[in-house]
């Protein structure tokens, strides 16, 4: 962008515009990523703003879990430009621009809905989900095997997250019912014992054995929150949630007494934690 175009459309985003538009927002990140814009978002690469995106995203899904449609309103514009940023990052490059993107999504949308635009039948969810699966088969032909389909889950996604999605892939190698899978849960948990004895009594104490095991009985928790249909990121954060709450009524009462955490017993603690834990 030269320089008279720059300041013409610095112009005209800084007049009294009644609404700004999505290219308004494509012409923002052009500015800033220009000479003469901004220099740390001159300077930003994939990369280095990929950690942002994460967060972004997270915030949004926050506004969506508190139903705040204010800030909703506000986190997906972040999440938006972050979008924005990166198309101009590759636009610059010459490899492709936000309208692409734009391109290409809505090809694929209208290619794996064909019961909304075109004449295949779905009568319900089941059968939809049935369809985009297969539609999607078809659009990744370098997925060959089930395993193809396995190793093509965002590593990056949550550990749980992604073991859920892998255990639905994998199917066809599953547990018979929740019930199977309890007690699959009781094996990896007295495997899980076992191997902190036995690093107890290794003067090594590589914990490498103690680290597999974890790892397999978390896996065989996501097995079990997909047999019951709850999605264990959702349930560990309420958990979570809940023991600050719990551990906040605790410290309440412990400050009652004029005390701090860290002077009290471990038992005494306890017995408070128990109490509040059935009011």
């Amino acid at each position: 962008m030269d320089k008279k175009k720059r300041q013409e459309t610095v112009d005209y985003l800084t007049s009294k515009k009644e609404a700004y538009s999505f290219d308004d927002l494509r012409a923002v990140t052009e500015i800033l990523r220009s000479e003469g814009g901004c220099p740390w978002d001159m300077e930003q690469t994939h990369t280095s703003i990929r950690k942002d995106f994460i967060e972004e995203t997270y915030e949004a899904i926050e506004a969506i879990d508190n139903d705040d449609s204010v800030l909703m309103r506000e986190e997906l514009g972040d999440v938006m430009f972050q979008v924005m940023f990166h198309a101009r990052i590759e636009e610059e490059q010459g490899r492709f621009d936000v309208g692409d993107v734009v391109n290409d999504v809505c090809a694929k949308l209208i290619h794996r809905h064909p019961h909304v635009f075109g004449s295949v039948v779905a009568e319900n969810t089941e059968k939809v989900l049935e369809n985009w699966e297969k539609i999607k088969g078809e659009e990744k032909t370098e997925r060959k095997t089930v395993t193809d389909k396995l190793r093509a889950v965002p590593p990056s996604l949550p550990a749980l997250m992604k073991a859920v999605k892998v255990g639905k892939k994998a199917s066809m190698l599953d547990f018979a019912d929740a019930s199977t899978v309890v007690d699959k849960l009781y094996e990896e948990l007295g495997e899980l014992r076992a191997a902190i004895e036995a690093d107890k009594n290794n003067t090594e104490r590589s914990g490498h054995g103690v680290y597999e095991e974890l790892g397999d009985l978390l896996l065989t928790v996501a097995s079990l929150a997909r047999f019951v249909n709850i999605d264990p990121e959702q349930a560990l954060n309420s958990a979570t949630d809940k023991f600050i709450d719990r551990f906040e009524k605790v410290e309440n009462e412990v400050l009652s007494i004029n005390m701090e955490m860290s002077e009290v017993s471990g038992s005494q603690l306890d017995d408070i934690w128990n109490k509040i834990k059935h009011i």
